[in-house]
């Protein structure tokens, strides 16, 4: 599961529309479902979009493994963080994926921890 949230972080981090199609292509199912308390897609396109969304509103933050993953079946849950490269990332989350019989990611569950005030 460690490589499928390497992919996973690796999409969350593609800021190329064409990169991230390839990627949610290669690792993603084309009925992936993203849930968190901010957006709720099925989809390809939905989920690039709302990754699209977050690149615009904070241009030049990456996403960082923080703890994890933990694994079991075919699931995993892992915190990420998002920010500057290389600092301590001001936005903090839980996401929790599973994946389909071939290991591509079918849903993701995401939770916010902790985003600045």
């Amino acid at each position: 599961m460690n490589d499928i949230v390497t992919a996973y972080l690796k999409t969350w981090n593609a800021t190329d529309p064409a990169e991230r199609k390839a990627l949610l292509g290669d690792h993603w199912t084309p009925e992936a479902s993203y849930t968190d308390p901010m957006a709720d897609v099925t989809g390809h396109d939905a989920i690039s979009g709302v990754i699209g969304a977050v690149h615009t509103q904070f241009p030049g933050f990456v996403f960082s493994l923080v703890s994890g993953p933990d694994s079991h079946h075919n699931q995993a849950r892992f915190q990420w963080g998002l920010g500057p490269a290389g600092e301590q990332p001001p936005i903090v989350g839980f996401d929790v994926l599973a994946t389909d019989a071939d290991g591509r990611i079918r849903s993701v569950h995401g939770f916010l921890d902790q985003v600045p005030g």
